[in-house]
């Protein structure tokens, strides 16, 4: 019985990681090229207009689209440098940690919800629409109630080294071993916590928001997973209960979308901290943003199975 569990775990670890490799690794040498062809470059000239629209210098630009074409830790990295002359306020950082949060790693995040059903249209539109918005939204009410216009406190610090191509390599290579680890443990997690019934418990805990969300349970456990880890990993989950069948298209598409907005709370939101800003801001205005988008997302979905319904009944 313990052989055949093992047996069981391992070939949906393997079914998960290998589908998750298929689209990740191609993302990953794509966005290392087109950085090495000044595509991150371009896209910060591109999105430099859009910064003033959100109260942020121009040069914040460079931050943004390194964080839309690579990850966290690659645009704080580009923070420190990039901000290194300039006197930003609690409120600025804590809007471009907004833009950073919400719009990080598109490539490889919308071609893993790809994966799963979610178009690109709608990922960009939530991944970069919507953190647009979430900060202009911020911004507007920071400037208004002239409310965290004190000078932020960086507490992060990043000694700024070339990178060559072998170190680059290595390191995605070590990212991508630890993702097997990371899907291991959190399926064999997910495993016990059905069956100690800890899952039904959080399941019942959250169902008012997940009902506001048009989320059901079958889909909940993914999306606490996503919520706490990151979209990535709750998509990659998501596979293995799409091909059992236990998780219909609307689910997939409201879990991505939440997940799109507001994931990995914890690890994310206190890596922006460390750059000094508001973490009202960073985490829980961004929480109801994503819970408000989202439920308005499953409204439009509910009004458009209504008019399909009505039409497919109506006498010919």
């Amino acid at each position: 019985m313990f052989v055949k569990t093992i047996k069981s775990v391992f070939q949906e670890v393997s079914q998960v990681y290998l589908t998750l490799l298929k689209v990740m690794v191609p993302a990953i040498i794509i966005v290392k090229i087109l950085d090495l062809l000044g595509g991150t470059q371009w896209l910060a000239e591109m999105l430099a207009p859009l910064m003033k629209f959100v109260g942020l210098p121009e040069q914040l630009g460079l931050v943004w689209a390194t964080a839309i074409l690579t990850n966290i830790f690659t645009a704080m990295v580009v923070f420190v440098d990039t901000t290194a002359q300039l006197e930003l306020s609690v409120a600025q950082v804590s809007v471009i940690g907004i833009l950073i949060l919400i719009s990080h790693s598109v490539p490889i995040e919308g071609a893993v919800a790809k994966m799963v059903g979610v178009s690109w249209r709608l990922t960009i539109s939530l991944k970069i629409g919507g953190g647009l918005l979430l900060a202009a939204l911020v911004n507007w009410f920071y400037t208004a109630l002239d409310y965290q216009q004190q000078a932020a406190v960086l507490l992060w610090q990043h000694e700024i080294k070339e990178q060559t191509l072998m170190q680059w390599g290595l390191d995605q290579l070590q990212m991508l071993v630890g993702i097997f680890f990371i899907i291991s443990a959190l399926i064999i997690l997910l495993r016990i916590l059905k069956k100690i019934g800890v899952e039904s418990l959080l399941q019942k805990l959250l169902s008012p928001i997940f009902k506001l969300l048009s989320i059901t349970k079958d889909a909940s456990s993914i999306t606490i997973t996503g919520i706490t880890l990151g979209l990535s990993y709750g998509a990659g989950l998501l596979i293995s209960e799409i091909k059992k069948g236990h998780i219909g298209k609307k689910d997939v598409l409201l879990s991505i979308s939440f997940l799109s907005l507001a994931h990995s709370l914890i690890e994310d939101t206190l890596l922006i901290l460390l750059l000094g800003a508001d973490v009202i801001a960073i985490l829980w205005v961004r929480i109801i943003f994503a819970l408000v988008i989202v439920a308005l997302l499953a409204k439009c979905i509910e009004i458009k199975e209504s008019i399909q319904l009505k039409q497919l009944t109506k006498p010919q």
